[in-house]
């Protein structure tokens, strides 16, 4: 398989590598472009004439989407390169913290350690996809060096994204190979040991042939933190054929390898006796084990993609995906008993001996061995024609995918017989915590998950244009999903017990959208719009799924799809020229019917009877004020409210009427640059996360704190081929806490760091 792996790679980049022997080109041209309703930032670049504006799309780029931004009946949030790159931002994480209403799980889950995502008020772990395509593998995905713009759409989703999508979805757009002629280069250093050096060249070797190369090489300790670091390197070769014909083929490749500690933080308690990170805890500390704690991942993803123009009216699009994700993690969470200098428990606030230390137990050494494979194929025939006076504009599809999912869990901190060591776990010092282990690691397996899901599916788009001035815009998707489970146990040396019977999950599923559009001037539209999801008991392939009879086993996988829907009014806007646009919407997203355990003991399944919504505002501005300006900002505000969340004839409900977990009411982030005389730029953002409760049920709620994120960056472009650009992230070195698990860690967000980029472009 690595053999196969380095000749395809090998196969794509000698292209690459014969173009770049041409004389170099020159540098690639832009202008500023209409930004379709989508709220995003132009880039700013050197040109023959000076500093100028980059394209701005007009488009998702899902082939569903049969209208430009403006005149889609949905917010949908585009976040472009430029501002990623013009941020330094290096994560997925990163990215979505400056779109608003996205909160941080702290990463564990079924499927391993990794991303774990709140999307306005509900879970967005199964709902990113790459190019359009699912990517359900939970992991952490830690670089844009290949990213062309990240999509985030607002609100039930399934039409577009399939099953699930509650909250709404996220899509990460790819580079490839295009016509144009340009190379880019970037070497970058800073603070925390932070190294960095990417390149994109796209290089054209005839008139219909054109070849593209990303790579990337990227080292960094993470700011404030005593021990975690990132390393990762990464390349995506892509070619393209038949640029100037009716027939285009494209075939990518990308691939990428990560080797990080894993981020837990420090022991955070919001309770009765505390109010976040412990008394005696330095910000900095790690309670894990440094020289144990891993977390490996590799991910490959070949790409095939052929599109046909019949006529200016009629084309017909197919895209092939093969992808494998890898993760074999090692992770010590800060989980235990704290006994605090003043010789009280931490948790529960009673006397104890042992004062200032804290003794590990639960999951150290918790291992997990993961490997997602997934096999995808979607056809697209798109359409313009004329029904009387009616035109339409039609996407008409189908697609298939078949997902793997295996995982090993197991303990790594054991003898090699499998015994727990002896002495077990030492007890390290609160605020001087030994996080070097010295007793024996031997992997041991004590489980393993397998499963697999298939989906087959059909849907429908239009896009009506009634009237120069009304569109319908509507789409349908029938789908038919089937996942199934296993589980396995093993002893305490490792030796295989049983295997579960194989529980499986078979549904279909119907989901919509509609939505109309009214534009009182040709740069602006008013809409309303309805649409739905719907989830399977067997929605992701590293979700479980199990039945039984009887009072000792509950039943998950058999029950009815839950529904989601939402509710959307909004307005776009392009002013100033079509250089600006304005963007503000209301909605309601809701859940009306989730699985919650059984009232009768005697039943087994559990009832689709829990209800929640999140009731919301949104608001966004982007573009060029002057030519000098440029903005990206966005607020959003949720009102969440559990409306049910026990079966029905259960007289205690002890959520109903509270907020949902993990959804701040208030949230935004700004982004803005400010072109000087000599071709220098200042940028300055700002983001700000409200308090979100980390429960809702019981006597006493608990909230996290709201904080603010600023960052600033100033760049010279010495010439129209060289750009040197210093960023500062956390420029007022706030102390902040993120992806927290209440009563057990919190992750300290980002000290303040420095980074000086060269950017050559020819």
């Amino acid at each position: 398989m690595v053999r196969g792996r380095l000749a395809l790679m090998a196969a794509l980049s000698a292209g690459v590598v014969s173009a770049m022997a041409t004389p170099a080109a020159m540098a690639q041209q832009t202008t500023a472009g209409n930004t379709g309703g989508a709220t995003v930032l132009p880039a700013l670049r050197v040109d023959g004439q000076g500093l100028s504006n980059g394209n701005k799309p007009e488009r998702a780029a899902s082939p569903k989407y049969t209208s430009n931004l403006r005149d889609t009946p949905q917010t949908i949030t585009v976040v472009p390169e430029a501002v990623i790159r013009e941020q330094n931002l290096l994560t997925l994480r990163d990215i979505l913290s400056t779109v608003p209403g996205i909160t941080f799980g702290a990463g564990e889950g079924g499927g391993g350690y990794g991303d774990s995502i709140n999307l306005r008020g509900y879970s967005a772990n199964s709902d990113i996809a790459v190019d359009g395509i699912r990517d359900s593998a939970q992991y952490v995905r830690s670089d844009p060096f290949n990213l062309e713009q990240l999509e985030v759409t607002n609100g039930a989703n399934s039409v577009y994204a399939g099953s699930g999508s509650v909250g709404g979805s996220i899509n990460l757009v790819s580079k490839t190979a295009k016509d144009d002629v340009f190379t880019t280069a970037s070497a970058g250093i800073g603070t925390d040991s932070y190294y960095r050096a990417t390149v994109d060249t796209n290089q054209k070797i005839d008139d219909n042939t054109a070849v593209r190369l990303n790579g990337m090489w990227h080292r960094n300790d993470v700011p404030g933190r005593d021990v975690e670091k990132y390393k990762r390197w990464g390349v995506a070769p892509s070619v393209t054929l038949g640029l100037a014909t009716d027939t285009q083929f494209t075939l990518s490749y990308f691939h990428q390898e990560d080797k990080n500690v894993p981020q837990y933080g420090v022991p955070y308690f919001k309770n009765a006796f505390h109010d976040g990170m412990l008394p005696g805890v330095d910000s900095e500390n790690y309670y894990g084990y440094a020289n144990v704690d891993k977390q490996d991942s590799e991910a490959d993803m070949v790409t095939a993609k052929l599109v046909h123009a019949f006529t200016d009216r009629l084309s017909v699009e197919n895209m092939t995906r093969w992808q494998r994700v890898t993760q074999f993690a090692v992770v010590n969470p800060p989980q235990g008993t704290w006994c605090l200098a003043d010789g009280t428990n931490a948790s529960t606030g009673a006397a104890c001996a042992a004062r200032g230390t804290y003794t590990p137990s639960g999951p150290r050494g918790n291992t997990r061995d993961t490997r997602n494979t997934m096999l995808f194929n979607q056809t697209d025939v798109k359409a313009k024609l004329d029904t009387g006076s009616i035109s339409h504009n039609i996407t008409l599809g189908a697609a298939v995918f078949s997902e793997k999912f295996h995982l090993d869990t197991g303990n790594s901190l054991r003898n090699p017989g499998g015994a727990t060591p002896n002495p077990t776990l030492p007890v390290m010092t609160i605020e001087n915590p030994n996080n070097t282990w010295s007793g024996p690691v031997n992997f041991i397996r004590t489980a393993t998950q397998d499963g697999t899901l298939e989906n087959q599916a059909v849907y429908l788009f239009d896009t009506m244009n009634v009237t120069d001035q009304f569109d319908i815009n509507a789409g349908v998707r029938w789908e038919h999903n089937k996942g199934d489970y296993t589980s396995g146990t093993y002893s305490a040396q490792g030796v295989f017990q049983s295997q579960t019977e194989k529980f499986e999950n078979t549904d279909s599923l119907f989901s919509y959208r509609v939505g109309a559009v009214y534009k009182p001037l040709p740069n602006g539209s008013v809409y309303i719009a309805y649409g739905n999801s719907k989830t399977p008991s067997k929605s992701a392939v590293n979700g479980t799924c199990t039945t039984g009879t009887g009072a000792a086993l509950i039943n998950n996988c058999n029950v009815d799809p839950e529904t989601a829907k939402n509710y959307e009014i909004g307005t776009k806007w392009d002013l100033l020229d079509n250089q600006l646009s304005v963007t503000a919407s209301i909605f309601r997203n809701e859940r009306t019917n989730y699985k919650v355990p059984s009232a009768d003991p005697l039943v087994p399944e559990y009832q689709l009877d829990g209800k929640s919504r999140v009731d919301g505002v949104s608001l966004g501005v982007a573009g060029t004020v002057t030519e000098e300006w440029r903005i990206f900002a966005n607020y959003t505000y949720l009102d969440s409210e559990v409306l049910q969340s026990v079966a029905d004839g259960l007289a205690t409900d002890a959520q109903k009427g509270n907020p949902l977990t993990s959804t701040p009411k208030h949230s935004g982030s700004l982004w803005t640059t400010y072109d000087l005389p000599f071709n220098v730029q200042l940028g300055y953002g700002a983001t700000y996360t409200g308090a979100a409760y980390f429960n809702n049920s019981g006597t006493t709620l608990y909230k996290s704190d709201s904080y603010w994120v600023h960052r600033a960056s100033a760049a010279y472009f010495v010439n129209e081929e060289v750009e040197v650009r210093l960023n500062v992230n956390n420029l007022f070195d706030k102390l902040y806490f993120t992806r927290a698990r209440n009563n057990g860690w919190a992750t300290p967000g980002d000290a303040r760091s420095a980074t000086l980029t060269v950017n050559y472009t020819f």
